[in-house]
């Protein structure tokens, strides 16, 4: 099918969608409420359309949850919670200056570990274990009988309750709570005696901070008893290592000499005198060669340097007044010469003193270059020295390094030893002061109280809950039904679901409006939307309007039979000679809507009784002629199957501008295809919320194995409510005086 430049226009519950073409557009695409797809793709109208339809199903379910959920809340116990907080701090006031904190306290995420490791100890087994033996669970059943009332029931009201249900009970009733940001917990207890969660959740406080000051005591007394031993050790390990180092540096004569000495050098091995010589003596050799290579690269450019361009001759005061004297001599001879001609006594005396300068000035610099080269022998000199006596000293403290091996280790030995005693020592008499004296960073801020009042059952909350849980499981059930409904709705469902264009769409007609009525109604949109079809089908080919249309659709009923009036009628308004034809030889109703008589027809016409001039009648409308079905035949297929269909066809091409069929249902028949094969084009009639996808897609398949020309679908019975077009969507005609006939109502567009 060739394709046209049209534009899609739509009425919004008065007149469909539309094609029309962009130069003949009368109207306008209006939605101010933006009710199709915000561009994200998510479709705004058709969530709109499928709410719509399922409110009456989604109005249920919410009822029946909220019910449900008051029910329960009615029928349930009572429970009281009592609460108790508590300040969890992660150090302890410091009673003694030597007592230790806690590990971590600088760093955010070892403070929230230390925090949920508190809260872990408040919900572990045996915290609710020594609750449970303070308060005397174990001993008889009144525990377990009175958490018997509340909604869960545990059993077993006897004298001596098992651990383990007493301990569930304990855990499913108490709850702890840690702020962010806060140090406060708040520890609370619910079950149906007030004055019974009130005294669980004291006790749990006071249990934790009995745990915590008995954990911490625990800990000091094993640290003690472990440091005893430890020192015992570290002690006689010391003892045998000193020993053995003694016993070593006197066998191998070694003499440790670092005492009183200045170094910064922690060597391990002793400093004897051998050592302690080469030490100062090398120091010395690297400062003096040091100073060889500064004064070597001074001569060195120095030497390559002439005498006056040096910075030190340059620097050197002398020279610099030498300098400006010879400056003011040369000016006084320039300023002769230009006086007096050469050999004047004037000028040559000028000239001796300038002469005089420069040779002071030469000699001063040449005696700075001489004390260059003399500060670099020198500094040779000292350099060879030194390096002569560090090579004496060094076979010396070789030989002494080979003894100082084994006295490095002893000596390494013994100082690890001292050290891990001292330090032994000094925990062991922090710990032994602070025996005893535990300070502790649990504080309870309020001690629980007996609730005035049940926190649970609440029927407002209740109610809420299920008033959500109805709309989850209402959307629930809404978008399983969408998923499995493939009716097709509205114009966006032709083009996605049948790929198909589409020509027009019909208003559904409300009321006791009849579709004639609508019709005869210019201005109403029945007959604006029948209109914009006409347009659409006069472009939907490059020939233009084809001479002969069939309309037809997949089932009865769909309203095919009002489109092919409708069109026929504004064809022949237009000025065309147009022939409607009622093809439909089973269930003939075109003769009705135009109040005319079925006494001959198409029928005759096929069974070659009657010619076309014989049966053909004129309407109402100028320029509108009829043929109705006729007598109903015994076979219709057969009669359609003969070439008097196509001879019928060709005369009434020959004698008439363009010709409209309607055709009987496609579904279940074969006239349709057949009908659809001799004619120019076919027009698909589509039941908005009616017609199905499987059936529709059926129809069209059975169609084009006819090799029909299928022009487009026309949607009929269009409910743009139910299709979620708002009120304020529709054509921009009816702004302008335009009547609604066949609408409920007719409000301007925004």
């Amino acid at each position: 099918m060739n394709e046209t430049r049209t534009l899609s226009v739509v009425d919004g519950g008065r007149g469909g969608f539309v094609a029309v073409p962009e130069d003949a557009i009368e109207f306008v695409y209006h939605d101010a409420a933006e009710g199709g797809s915000n561009g994200a793709g998510i479709n705004v109208r058709a969530i709109w359309s499928a709410l719509y339809r399922n409110r009456y199903l989604i109005l249920g379910v919410l009822v029946l949850c909220i019910a449900a959920a008051i029910a329960e809340a009615l029928l349930t116990a009572p429970l009281y919670r009592a609460t108790t907080t508590v300040q969890i701090e992660q150090q302890s006031a410091k009673i003694l200056q030597s007592q230790d904190q806690d590990p971590g306290t600088s760093s955010t995420e070892e403070a929230d570990r230390f925090l949920q490791t508190q809260l872990d100890i408040l919900k572990s087994r045996s915290l609710a274990d020594h609750v449970a033996r303070s308060l005397g669970f174990y001993d008889n059943g009144r525990f377990v009988a009175g958490m018997g009332k509340s909604s869960v029931r545990i059993a077993s009201s006897a004298a001596k309750p098992p651990k383990e249900q007493v301990l569930r009970m304990l855990d499913g009733g108490m709850s702890v709570d840690l702020p962010r940001n806060s140090r406060i917990a708040r520890i609370s207890f619910e079950s149906p005696d007030p004055v019974l969660s009130a005294n669980i959740a004291n006790s749990f406080a006071q249990n934790f901070i009995t745990g915590n000051l008995q954990r911490r005591f625990d800990t000091s007394a094993y640290s003690r008893r472990f440091l005893e031993d430890q020192l015992t050790r570290v002690k006689q390990r010391l003892e045998d290592s000193e020993r053995a180092l003694i016993a070593y540096s006197r066998s191998a004569g070694l003499i440790d000499a670092s005492s009183g000495m200045n170094t910064t050098v922690d060597n391990a091995g002793p400093k004897s005198l051998t050592t302690s010589s080469l030490v100062q003596i090398n120091e010395a050799y690297s400062q003096a060669k040091a100073g060889r290579v500064q004064a070597q690269q001074r001569w060195q450019t120095a030497s390559a340097t002439p005498a006056l361009n040096l910075p030190e001759v340059l620097a050197n005061p002398t020279i610099q007044q030498l300098s400006q004297r010879r400056a003011e001599a040369e000016a006084q001879l320039n300023e002769e010469r230009a006086r007096r001609k050469e050999g004047h006594p004037a000028i040559i005396q000028a000239e001796a003193s300038l002469a005089e300068l420069d040779r002071q000035i030469n000699s001063i610099a040449s005696s700075i270059k001489n004390s260059i080269r003399e500060q670099y022998t020198v500094a040779l000199r000292q350099e060879q020295g030194l390096a002569g006596s560090v090579g004496q000293l060094k076979g010396a403290t070789l030989s002494e390094q080979d003894r100082g091996v084994r006295y490095n280790i002893l000596k390494r030995d013994a100082d690890t030893n001292r050290q891990l005693y001292d330090g032994l020592l000094q925990r062991y008499r922090e710990l032994s002061a602070a025996a005893g004296i535990t300070a502790n960073n649990i504080a309870v801020i309020d001690q629980a109280d007996p609730p005035l009042g049940p926190v649970w059952p609440r029927p407002m909350l209740n109610a809420a809950i299920g008033a959500l849980g109805g709309l989850l499981l209402a959307f629930l059930l809404v978008f399983l039904r969408e998923k499995f409904d493939d009716a097709i709705r509205s114009p966006d469902d032709v083009e996605r679901k049948l790929g198909l264009s589409l020509l027009g769409t019909a208003p559904l007609l409300r009321g006791n409006v009849s579709p004639h009525d609508a019709l005869e109604d210019p201005r109403s949109l029945l007959s604006e939307a029948h209109y914009a079809m006409r347009m659409s089908l006069e472009l939907s080919s490059d020939a233009g309007l084809p001479k002969s249309v069939l309309l037809t659709s997949s089932r009865q009923a769909e309203g095919k039979s009002t489109s092919a009036y409708a069109i026929a009628r504004d064809l022949a308004l237009s000025g065309k000679k147009v022939l409607l034809i009622d093809a439909d030889l089973r269930k003939p109703s075109l003769h009705l809507l135009l109040g005319l008589e079925n006494r001959l027809g198409l029928a005759n016409l096929l069974a070659r009784q009657r010619s076309l001039e014989e049966v053909v009648q004129a309407t109402p409308v100028e320029g509108l002629f009829f043929v109705s079905s006729g007598p109903l035949p015994p076979n219709p297929a057969q009669l359609l199957t003969g070439g008097a269909l196509k001879e019928l066809l060709t005369k009434a091409r020959q004698a008439f501008d363009t010709v409209v069929i309607d055709g009987p249902p496609v579904l279940g028949l074969a006239d349709a295809p057949r009908l659809a094969d001799a004619v120019d084009g076919t027009i698909f009639v589509v039941e908005a919320n009616g017609a199905h996808h499987g059936q529709a897609k059926a129809a069209l398949k059975r169609l084009l194995s006819s090799r029909a020309k299928v022009l487009g679908v026309i949607l009929t019975k269009f409910d743009a409510r139910k299709a979620g077009y708002k009120s304020d969507y529709g054509y921009y005609y009816y702004e302008y005086g335009g009547s609604a006939a066949g609408e409920i109502e007719a409000p301007k567009a925004a």
